[in-house]
Protein backbone atom coordinates (compact mmCIF):
# COMPACT_ATOMS: atom_id res chain seq x y z
CA UNK A 1 0.00 0.00 0.00
CA UNK A 2 2.91 2.73 1.20
CA UNK A 3 6.09 1.13 0.00
CA UNK A 4 7.14 3.57 -2.08
CA UNK A 5 5.70 6.57 -0.49
CA UNK A 6 8.37 9.38 -1.09
CA UNK A 7 9.53 11.73 1.95
CA UNK A 8 10.38 15.12 1.55
CA UNK A 9 14.13 14.88 0.78
CA UNK A 10 12.58 13.77 -2.20
CA UNK A 11 11.54 17.08 -3.19
CA UNK A 12 15.06 18.02 -3.41
CA UNK A 13 15.61 21.67 -2.94
CA UNK A 14 12.90 24.09 -1.69
CA UNK A 15 14.42 27.18 -0.81
CA UNK A 16 12.42 30.45 -2.33
CA UNK A 17 9.36 27.59 -3.21
CA UNK A 18 5.78 27.77 -1.98
CA UNK A 19 4.70 24.36 -0.06
CA UNK A 20 1.42 23.15 -0.11
CA UNK A 21 1.24 21.11 3.19
CA UNK A 22 -1.96 19.15 4.45
CA UNK A 23 -2.16 19.01 8.27
CA UNK A 24 -4.17 17.60 10.52
CA UNK A 25 -5.65 20.74 12.92
CA UNK A 26 -8.64 19.73 13.53
CA UNK A 27 -8.99 20.40 17.47
CA UNK A 28 -11.60 20.11 19.85
CA UNK A 29 -12.90 23.80 20.63
CA UNK A 30 -15.40 25.57 23.62
CA UNK A 31 -16.33 28.72 22.90
CA UNK A 32 -13.87 29.29 20.54
CA UNK A 33 -10.91 28.00 23.11
CA UNK A 34 -8.87 25.40 21.95
CA UNK A 35 -9.49 22.47 25.12
CA UNK A 36 -6.37 19.60 23.22
CA UNK A 37 -3.79 20.87 20.87
CA UNK A 38 -2.34 17.86 20.49
CA UNK A 39 -2.75 17.40 16.93
CA UNK A 40 -1.27 21.44 16.64
CA UNK A 41 1.61 20.52 18.69
CA UNK A 42 2.63 17.32 16.10
CA UNK A 43 2.05 19.16 12.84
CA UNK A 44 4.73 21.47 14.27
CA UNK A 45 8.26 19.05 13.67
CA UNK A 46 6.95 18.85 9.63
CA UNK A 47 6.33 22.86 9.49
CA UNK A 48 9.70 23.44 11.34
CA UNK A 49 11.93 21.44 8.91
CA UNK A 50 9.90 22.60 5.76
CA UNK A 51 10.68 26.60 7.17
CA UNK A 52 14.33 25.96 7.71
CA UNK A 53 14.62 24.36 3.84
CA UNK A 54 13.71 28.35 3.40
CA UNK A 55 10.45 27.16 2.06
CA UNK A 56 7.44 29.49 2.51
CA UNK A 57 4.21 27.79 3.89
CA UNK A 58 0.97 27.43 2.52
CA UNK A 59 -1.38 25.23 5.37
CA UNK A 60 -4.49 24.04 4.48
CA UNK A 61 -6.31 22.06 6.92
CA UNK A 62 -9.93 21.53 8.20
CA UNK A 63 -12.14 22.06 11.23
CA UNK A 64 -15.21 20.09 12.39
CA UNK A 65 -17.80 19.25 9.37
CA UNK A 66 -18.67 22.50 8.21
CA UNK A 67 -20.96 21.16 5.23
CA UNK A 68 -19.53 23.19 2.78
CA UNK A 69 -20.40 26.64 3.71
CA UNK A 70 -18.55 29.02 5.61
CA UNK A 71 -19.41 28.80 9.77
CA UNK A 72 -17.73 31.09 12.17
CA UNK A 73 -18.58 28.47 15.02
CA UNK A 74 -15.67 26.31 12.72
CA UNK A 75 -13.22 28.74 11.68
CA UNK A 76 -9.63 28.43 11.83
CA UNK A 77 -8.69 31.86 13.66
CA UNK A 78 -7.71 29.96 17.12
CA UNK A 79 -5.92 27.78 15.42
CA UNK A 80 -3.74 30.15 13.56
CA UNK A 81 -2.85 32.11 16.92
CA UNK A 82 -1.98 28.41 18.61
CA UNK A 83 0.03 27.65 15.61
CA UNK A 84 2.14 31.08 15.27
CA UNK A 85 2.33 30.76 19.39
CA UNK A 86 4.48 27.15 18.84
CA UNK A 87 6.45 28.17 15.55
CA UNK A 88 7.34 31.67 16.81
CA UNK A 89 6.55 33.00 13.90
CA UNK A 90 3.43 34.88 12.46
CA UNK A 91 0.72 32.49 10.87
CA UNK A 92 -1.51 34.45 8.34
CA UNK A 93 -5.07 33.21 8.19
CA UNK A 94 -6.52 34.51 4.81
CA UNK A 95 -9.60 33.22 2.91
CA UNK A 96 -9.94 30.65 -0.16
CA UNK A 97 -10.30 33.59 -2.76
CA UNK A 98 -7.74 35.84 -0.80
CA UNK A 99 -4.21 36.78 -1.74
CA UNK A 100 -1.54 36.22 1.10
CA UNK A 101 0.72 38.84 0.18
CA UNK A 102 4.19 37.95 1.03
CA UNK A 103 3.66 35.84 3.79
CA UNK A 104 6.12 33.21 5.39
CA UNK A 105 3.17 31.26 6.59
CA UNK A 106 -0.30 31.33 5.41
CA UNK A 107 -2.67 29.45 6.86
CA UNK A 108 -6.00 28.67 4.50
CA UNK A 109 -9.44 28.84 6.44
CA UNK A 110 -11.02 25.48 6.77
CA UNK A 111 -10.49 23.65 3.77
CA UNK A 112 -14.54 22.59 4.38
CA UNK A 113 -16.08 25.75 3.99
CA UNK A 114 -15.79 24.73 0.05
CA UNK A 115 -18.16 22.80 -1.17
CA UNK A 116 -15.21 21.02 -3.63
CA UNK A 117 -13.43 19.63 -1.14
CA UNK A 118 -15.14 16.68 0.10
CA UNK A 119 -17.31 16.64 -3.43
CA UNK A 120 -18.30 13.53 -4.62
CA UNK A 121 -18.54 14.47 -8.15
CA UNK A 122 -14.35 14.03 -9.35
CA UNK A 123 -15.02 17.24 -11.70
CA UNK A 124 -15.90 19.70 -8.66
CA UNK A 125 -13.09 18.03 -6.46
CA UNK A 126 -10.89 18.51 -9.40
CA UNK A 127 -11.64 22.35 -9.53
CA UNK A 128 -10.86 23.29 -5.94
CA UNK A 129 -7.74 21.25 -5.99
CA UNK A 130 -6.50 22.78 -8.99
CA UNK A 131 -7.26 26.29 -7.24
CA UNK A 132 -5.45 25.16 -3.97
CA UNK A 133 -2.40 23.66 -6.03
CA UNK A 134 -2.06 27.19 -8.21
CA UNK A 135 -0.89 28.89 -4.90
CA UNK A 136 2.40 26.53 -4.55
CA UNK A 137 4.67 24.54 -6.22
CA UNK A 138 4.97 21.36 -4.10
CA UNK A 139 2.81 19.72 -1.90
CA UNK A 140 3.38 17.82 1.23
CA UNK A 141 0.60 15.97 3.00
CA UNK A 142 1.25 15.39 6.98
CA UNK A 143 -2.28 14.77 7.76
CA UNK A 144 -2.38 11.43 8.47
CA UNK A 145 -5.92 11.91 10.82
CA UNK A 146 -7.26 12.78 6.94
CA UNK A 147 -5.64 10.12 4.73
CA UNK A 148 -8.43 7.90 4.21
CA UNK A 149 -10.65 10.70 2.90
CA UNK A 150 -11.03 11.06 -0.71
CA UNK A 151 -10.95 14.91 -0.71
CA UNK A 152 -9.50 17.52 -2.66
CA UNK A 153 -7.11 18.65 -0.25
CA UNK A 154 -6.07 14.91 0.03
CA UNK A 155 -5.84 13.23 -2.87
CA UNK A 156 -6.66 15.26 -5.79
CA UNK A 157 -3.99 17.90 -4.74
CA UNK A 158 -1.07 15.38 -4.66
CA UNK A 159 -2.13 14.30 -8.49
CA UNK A 160 -1.56 17.54 -9.62
CA UNK A 161 1.89 18.77 -7.73
CA UNK A 162 5.46 17.02 -7.26
CA UNK A 163 4.01 15.46 -3.53
CA UNK A 164 5.24 13.91 -0.81
CA UNK A 165 4.75 12.78 2.68
CA UNK A 166 5.80 14.46 6.02
CA UNK A 167 7.62 12.92 8.51
CA UNK A 168 4.32 12.93 10.94
CA UNK A 169 2.41 10.67 7.92
CA UNK A 170 5.76 8.58 7.26
CA UNK A 171 5.94 7.89 11.15
CA UNK A 172 2.46 7.06 11.22
CA UNK A 173 2.52 4.37 8.37
CA UNK A 174 5.93 3.06 10.55
CA UNK A 175 3.93 2.01 13.24
CA UNK A 176 1.30 1.25 11.48
CA UNK A 177 2.97 -1.63 9.52
CA UNK A 178 4.81 -3.26 13.04
CA UNK A 179 1.48 -3.65 14.32
CA UNK A 180 0.47 -5.50 11.28
CA UNK A 181 3.47 -7.11 9.71
CA UNK A 182 5.47 -9.04 12.62
CA UNK A 183 4.77 -7.14 16.07
CA UNK A 184 6.96 -8.61 19.44
CA UNK A 185 4.87 -11.20 20.84
CA UNK A 186 2.63 -11.65 22.96
CA UNK A 187 0.68 -8.92 21.07
CA UNK A 188 -2.30 -7.64 22.74
CA UNK A 189 -4.69 -5.56 21.23
CA UNK A 190 -7.58 -3.53 23.64
CA UNK A 191 -10.50 -2.15 22.67
CA UNK A 192 -13.20 0.31 23.50
CA UNK A 193 -15.13 3.20 22.47
CA UNK A 194 -19.05 3.05 21.82
CA UNK A 195 -20.12 0.60 19.27
CA UNK A 196 -19.32 -2.75 17.51
CA UNK A 197 -19.80 -2.06 14.02
CA UNK A 198 -17.11 0.94 14.57
CA UNK A 199 -14.67 -1.69 14.89
CA UNK A 200 -15.92 -4.70 13.33
CA UNK A 201 -13.39 -5.18 10.57
CA UNK A 202 -10.61 -4.05 12.06
CA UNK A 203 -11.58 -6.87 14.81
CA UNK A 204 -11.74 -9.37 12.03
CA UNK A 205 -8.86 -8.33 10.16
CA UNK A 206 -6.54 -8.28 13.69
CA UNK A 207 -8.16 -11.65 15.72
CA UNK A 208 -6.30 -13.99 14.23
CA UNK A 209 -2.78 -12.12 14.24
CA UNK A 210 -3.17 -11.38 18.16
CA UNK A 211 -2.86 -13.25 21.23
CA UNK A 212 -5.38 -11.21 23.61
CA UNK A 213 -8.38 -8.80 22.60
CA UNK A 214 -9.62 -6.84 25.84
CA UNK A 215 -12.92 -5.64 24.90
CA UNK A 216 -14.04 -2.34 27.48
CA UNK A 217 -16.50 0.87 26.56
CA UNK A 218 -19.90 0.77 25.58
CA UNK A 219 -18.69 -1.98 23.00
CA UNK A 220 -18.66 -4.56 25.81
CA UNK A 221 -22.00 -4.28 26.56
CA UNK A 222 -23.05 -6.38 23.16
CA UNK A 223 -20.51 -8.49 24.07
CA UNK A 224 -21.41 -9.61 27.36
CA UNK A 225 -25.02 -10.03 25.80
CA UNK A 226 -23.57 -12.31 23.29
CA UNK A 227 -22.89 -14.08 26.29
CA UNK A 228 -27.04 -14.49 27.22
CA UNK A 229 -26.08 -11.30 29.80
CA UNK A 230 -29.09 -8.90 30.33
CA UNK A 231 -27.10 -5.48 30.03
CA UNK A 232 -30.28 -3.43 31.53
CA UNK A 233 -29.75 -0.18 29.58
CA UNK A 234 -26.71 -0.02 28.69
CA UNK A 235 -25.62 0.43 24.46
CA UNK A 236 -26.61 -2.73 22.66
CA UNK A 237 -26.14 -3.49 18.71
CA UNK A 238 -28.66 -6.23 18.53
CA UNK A 239 -27.24 -6.93 15.05
CA UNK A 240 -23.30 -7.54 16.26
CA UNK A 241 -24.47 -10.02 18.52
CA UNK A 242 -23.91 -12.93 16.59
CA UNK A 243 -20.74 -11.32 15.14
CA UNK A 244 -19.97 -10.87 18.87
CA UNK A 245 -20.45 -14.59 19.59
CA UNK A 246 -17.96 -15.29 16.58
CA UNK A 247 -15.08 -13.38 18.05
CA UNK A 248 -15.73 -15.28 21.71
CA UNK A 249 -15.61 -18.91 19.65
CA UNK A 250 -11.98 -17.58 19.46
CA UNK A 251 -10.86 -17.91 22.78
CA UNK A 252 -8.89 -15.00 22.97
CA UNK A 253 -11.52 -12.22 23.89
CA UNK A 254 -11.43 -11.13 27.56
CA UNK A 255 -14.46 -9.18 28.92
CA UNK A 256 -15.43 -7.22 32.03
CA UNK A 257 -16.24 -9.19 34.72
CA UNK A 258 -17.99 -6.05 36.69
CA UNK A 259 -19.08 -2.71 35.61
CA UNK A 260 -19.82 1.22 36.66
CA UNK A 261 -23.39 1.46 36.32
CA UNK A 262 -25.72 4.41 36.87
CA UNK A 263 -29.47 5.45 36.21
CA UNK A 264 -28.14 8.40 33.61
CA UNK A 265 -24.93 10.23 32.41
CA UNK A 266 -23.79 12.03 34.96
CA UNK A 267 -21.00 13.85 36.78
CA UNK A 268 -22.86 13.86 40.32
CA UNK A 269 -25.63 10.94 40.16
CA UNK A 270 -25.49 8.19 42.35
CA UNK A 271 -23.88 5.01 40.80
CA UNK A 272 -22.90 1.71 41.77
CA UNK A 273 -20.68 -1.44 41.10
CA UNK A 274 -22.29 -4.47 40.02
CA UNK A 275 -21.06 -7.56 38.71
CA UNK A 276 -21.03 -8.05 34.93
CA UNK A 277 -23.92 -10.81 34.82
CA UNK A 278 -25.78 -8.29 36.91
CA UNK A 279 -26.64 -5.27 35.63
CA UNK A 280 -29.81 -3.85 36.81
CA UNK A 281 -32.75 -3.16 34.01
CA UNK A 282 -33.13 0.13 34.86
CA UNK A 283 -28.97 1.27 34.76
CA UNK A 284 -26.98 1.67 32.43
CA UNK A 285 -22.93 0.16 32.29
CA UNK A 286 -20.52 3.27 31.83
CA UNK A 287 -17.14 1.84 33.09
CA UNK A 288 -15.46 -0.82 33.34
CA UNK A 289 -15.41 -1.62 37.24
CA UNK A 290 -12.15 -2.36 39.56
CA UNK A 291 -12.41 -5.89 39.63
CA UNK A 292 -11.97 -5.84 35.41
CA UNK A 293 -9.21 -3.31 35.49
CA UNK A 294 -7.11 -5.74 37.58
CA UNK A 295 -8.36 -8.64 35.38
CA UNK A 296 -7.23 -6.54 32.35
CA UNK A 297 -3.61 -5.77 33.61
CA UNK A 298 -2.74 -9.55 34.45
CA UNK A 299 -4.12 -9.98 30.52
CA UNK A 300 -1.35 -7.07 29.90
CA UNK A 301 1.75 -8.55 31.61
CA UNK A 302 4.75 -9.27 29.75
CA UNK A 303 2.69 -8.22 26.41
CA UNK A 304 5.65 -6.81 24.06
CA UNK A 305 3.47 -5.19 21.47
CA UNK A 306 0.07 -3.26 22.21
CA UNK A 307 -2.38 -1.26 20.11
CA UNK A 308 -5.16 0.33 22.31
CA UNK A 309 -8.10 2.33 20.83
CA UNK A 310 -11.10 3.20 22.50
CA UNK A 311 -11.86 4.52 26.24
CA UNK A 312 -13.15 2.09 28.45
CA UNK A 313 -15.95 4.34 30.13
CA UNK A 314 -17.15 7.49 29.76
CA UNK A 315 -13.85 9.30 31.19
CA UNK A 316 -14.64 12.32 30.48
CA UNK A 317 -17.31 12.56 33.88
CA UNK A 318 -14.91 11.49 36.76
CA UNK A 319 -16.97 8.86 38.48
CA UNK A 320 -16.39 6.60 34.89
CA UNK A 321 -12.87 7.35 34.03
CA UNK A 322 -10.84 5.20 36.49
CA UNK A 323 -11.20 2.36 33.72
CA UNK A 324 -9.77 3.94 31.64
CA UNK A 325 -6.95 5.42 33.50
CA UNK A 326 -6.12 2.20 35.01
CA UNK A 327 -5.59 0.44 32.14
CA UNK A 328 -3.83 3.55 30.23
CA UNK A 329 -1.46 3.66 32.98
CA UNK A 330 -0.77 -0.47 32.97
CA UNK A 331 0.03 0.05 29.19
CA UNK A 332 2.40 3.48 29.71
CA UNK A 333 4.19 1.12 32.41
CA UNK A 334 5.09 -2.27 30.45
CA UNK A 335 8.66 -2.47 30.76
CA UNK A 336 10.40 -2.99 27.31
CA UNK A 337 6.93 -3.00 24.89
CA UNK A 338 5.92 -1.07 21.65
CA UNK A 339 2.92 0.57 22.81
CA UNK A 340 0.47 2.42 20.72
CA UNK A 341 -2.10 4.17 20.76
CA UNK A 342 -4.69 4.88 18.11
CA UNK A 343 -5.61 8.29 18.31
CA UNK A 344 -9.12 9.61 18.60
CA UNK A 345 -10.81 9.63 21.98
CA UNK A 346 -8.09 7.43 23.40
CA UNK A 347 -5.73 10.28 22.77
CA UNK A 348 -7.58 12.48 24.09
CA UNK A 349 -7.97 10.33 27.16
CA UNK A 350 -4.54 10.32 27.90
CA UNK A 351 -4.21 14.64 27.84
CA UNK A 352 -7.54 14.73 29.72
CA UNK A 353 -6.56 12.37 32.80
CA UNK A 354 -2.85 13.62 32.90
CA UNK A 355 -0.93 11.06 31.49
CA UNK A 356 2.66 11.29 30.78
CA UNK A 357 2.33 10.78 26.54
CA UNK A 358 6.36 10.13 26.55
CA UNK A 359 5.23 6.93 28.81
CA UNK A 360 3.66 5.17 25.33
CA UNK A 361 5.73 4.54 22.32
CA UNK A 362 3.34 6.04 19.60
CA UNK A 363 0.40 8.46 20.39
CA UNK A 364 -1.30 8.61 17.00
CA UNK A 365 -3.03 11.95 15.36
CA UNK A 366 -5.52 9.69 13.28
CA UNK A 367 -8.57 7.28 14.88
CA UNK A 368 -10.20 6.55 11.72
CA UNK A 369 -7.32 6.58 8.90
CA UNK A 370 -5.36 4.02 12.24
CA UNK A 371 -8.08 1.49 12.29
CA UNK A 372 -9.41 1.67 8.57
CA UNK A 373 -5.01 0.97 7.80
CA UNK A 374 -5.92 -2.06 10.13
CA UNK A 375 -8.66 -2.94 8.64
CA UNK A 376 -6.12 -3.64 5.64
CA UNK A 377 -7.80 -0.49 3.29
CA UNK A 378 -6.32 0.89 0.85
CA UNK A 379 -6.22 4.96 2.35
CA UNK A 380 -6.68 7.62 -0.77
CA UNK A 381 -4.51 10.18 0.75
CA UNK A 382 -1.26 7.30 0.53
CA UNK A 383 -2.22 5.86 -2.37
CA UNK A 384 -2.12 9.51 -4.02
CA UNK A 385 1.54 10.23 -2.55
CA UNK A 386 2.76 6.65 -3.57
CA UNK A 387 1.26 7.58 -7.35
CA UNK A 388 -1.06 4.98 -7.48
Amino acid sequence: MTDALPGIDALGDLSGSHVLVRADLNVPLEDGVITDDGRIRASVPTLKRLLDSGARLVITAHLGRPEGQPDPKYSLAPVAVRLGELLGRDVVLVGHDDSPGDAEIVLLENVRFHPGETAKDEGARDEFAKRLAGRADYYVDDAFGAVHRKHASVYDVARLLPSAAGDLVLREVEVLRRLTEEPPRPYVVVLGGSKVSDKLAVIENLLPGVDQLLVGGGMCFTFLAAQGYDVGRSLLEPDQIQACRNFLATGKVTLPVDVVVASAVSADGPTDVVSADAIPADQMGLDIGPRSVALFIERLAGAKTVFWNGPMGVFELAPFAAGTLGVASAIADLPDAFTVVGGGDSAAAIRVLGLDESRFGHISTGGGASLEYLEGKQLPGLSALAGG
